[in-house]
């Protein structure tokens, strides 16, 4: 087995007067002959997994930007030689092998958020709702309410925003409401993402190649 990369991390021990002290998290400074072998044992090993860690994430980074000028390379060669270029007009494009069995997806993805209309929205779909009373059908209310509930973060529940849209009413009140949240929609960003996929035949599922720590 190879071994994995490391990024040595300090030890976080000073000397201070020919005594050596480490950090605590409070700011001060410990005497490593008064802390327990354990707390010792437990930042040696914490330590060891963060060098490692660290080693793993700059890959992960050259890998990232490898990737990204090998595509920029592939699609100048084609602009020149054809004047096409890869991909849709977002960003998003696919690549793959000759036989059909690896394939490389870059993904933009756009970052949403909400303007003021969406509390405009909001009045017309209580306003509704208040009208309909018995008359409402349970899930539209439930639906309501969870998406204008903000997260922990205070974040409106975006996916629950979404679902009003799909929703096929014909009041007045809620096309308006519908139109208001549509207007309110901002696009404030996008992320670029890589997704590696292969198979073991041209007609078998996609298996993704994870180079997420969670997914391996």
């Amino acid at each position: 087995m190879t071994e994995l990369d490391f990024t040595p991390v300090p030890d976080g021990r000073v000397e201070v007067g020919g005594k050596v002290y480490m950090s605590t998290a409070k700011g001060g400074l410990q005497p490593v002959e008064t802390i327990k072998p354990q707390h010792l044992l437990e930042d040696e090993r914490v330590r060891k997994i963060v060098g490692y860690a660290l080693a793993l994430s700059d890959k992960v980074a050259r890998f990232k930007a490898h990737t990204f000028d090998d595509i920029d390379a592939l699609e100048a060669l084609l602009a020149q030689e054809y004047g096409a270029k890869l991909g849709g007009p977002k960003g998003n494009k696919t690549l793959q092998s000759y036989d059909g069995l690896m394939k490389v997806q870059v993904q933009v993805a756009d970052h949403i958020d909400f303007g003021p209309e969406l509390q405009v929205a909001k009045a017309l779909l209580d306003e509704c709702l208040t009208e309909w009373a018995a008359d409402a059908r349970p899930e539209i209310r439930t639906i309501v309410t969870r998406a204008f509930n903000t997260d922990k973060a205070g974040q409106i529940n975006r996916s629950e925003i979404f679902m009003l849209l799909r929703l096929e009413i014909t009041d007045e009140r809620w096309r308006r409401a519908m139109e208001a949240i549509r207007d309110a929609i901002r696009v404030v960003g996008s992320r670029t993402y890589v997704r590696v996929s292969r198979r073991d035949a041209p007609d078998a599922a996609w298996q993704p190649v994870s180079i997420d720590l969670a997914k391996v």
